[in-house]
């Protein structure tokens, strides 16, 4: 299959391009970006030399149909919900990075992102596609997973689905390399202030919390709130999700990594941690895993878990394409084999 990129200068953008440069059953068909027209995309990026050359275009819903099988949008939030509207109506497959479609309440959308919602009706056939909690094909129009949402619910999901812990207990906290904040620059992530420096944002506020909710609502619906923070941290890439909750009388820490072995026993991209390790951020960059370690303290009764993916990879286009697999019915881990960087 052939697919266009939607946003492709940006930097979900361009890893998708790098992910689909080494699939093995998909290929780029057209490339589209809002201001870059008149140039290839290799002159724009240079790292792709001698690897790529290709036009960037203005979008064009005809042509994307026309030269295409899929088209995926790594756009910021509002754009998919607008331009995306033709495909729909087509039948036209569909994958939304962004936000746009993550949210099933459209008032929900319009007070956490502070935009008009996409149409009910669009919403409503849009398949939000976690994939190792999904066990139907997903629709021609898919919506991917926050990246903080990806690595809050895939750490905490096995705690939650068994019932081994005091929901109202919950406290996630996610810190995430400065690439999550996008390539549009920003007194926050200025070099000047993120360079040996941590800070947290959108204290309360943060656009993830509601999707990390809508789904934990779907596994237990007892759950009304959560508390979550999302820090900076001064690196390019990566979520480092810590996550705490007080167990229930009679858990042991054997019995926490059992469900979580249990749950994750044939989810290709999940790796349950040794009991005593937890993961580091820098063992799953330019992957599309997410490792996962956690440790009870016996006198508190309290579990602590650190969950970690690459925001780019596991948090959006990685995710993306593991989504893409799984609806064309091939290998899930296709295209997505790669081993992290290290050092």
């Amino acid at each position: 299959m052939k697919a266009a990129i939607v946003g492709v200068t940006g930097y979900t953008g361009i890893e998708l391009l790098r992910i689909i440069q080494g699939h093995p059953s998909l290929s780029i068909g057209t490339l589209h970006g809002s201001s870059l027209h008149k140039h290839t995309i290799e002159t724009e990026y240079p790292h792709l030399g001698h690897l790529l050359t290709m036009p960037i275009l203005p979008f064009d819903s005809e042509l994307i149909m026309k030269e295409n099988d899929l088209v995926f949008f790594a756009t910021p939030a509002g754009v998919c919900k607008e331009l995306g509207q033709v495909f729909v109506e087509r039948g036209f497959p569909v994958i939304d990075l962004s936000g746009d479609l993550r949210l099933k309440e459209a008032s929900l959308y319009e007070a956490w992102y502070q935009k008009e919602a996409a149409p009910q009706a669009m919403l409503d056939q849009a398949t939000y596609a976690l994939p190792e909690f999904m066990a139907n094909k997903a629709s021609n129009l898919i919506s991917n997973p926050g990246c903080y949402a990806t690595a809050a619910l895939l750490t905490i999901a096995p705690l939650v689905i068994h019932k081994l812990v005091d929901p109202t207990t919950f406290i996630l906290e996610g810190k995430s390399g400065l690439s999550g904040a996008g390539k549009n620059l920003s007194e926050s992530s200025h070099f000047v202030n993120v360079a040996e420096n941590m800070s947290m944002y959108k204290l309360n506020r943060h656009q993830h919390i509601p999707e990390i909710l809508q789904q934990l609502q779907i596994w237990d619906e007892t759950i009304k709130n959560i508390h979550f923070t999302t820090s900076l941290i001064p690196v390019k890439r990566g979520i480092f999700m810590s996550a705490y909750a007080k167990v229930f009388s009679g858990v042991t820490e054997v019995d926490l990594l059992t469900a979580y072995q249990k749950t994750y026993a044939q989810q290709p991209f999940v790796r349950i941690q040794p009991r005593g390790t937890l993961p580091q951020l820098r063992q799953v960059t330019g992957t599309n895993f997410c490792d996962i370690g956690l440790g009870l303290n016996e006198g508190t009764g309290i579990v602590t878990l650190v969950g970690v993916i690459d925001n780019l990879m596991k948090g959006a286009s990685g995710q993306a394409v593991q989504n893409y697999n799984r609806w064309a019915g091939i290998e899930e881990t296709a295209g997505l084999q790669s081993v992290p960087i290290y050092p």
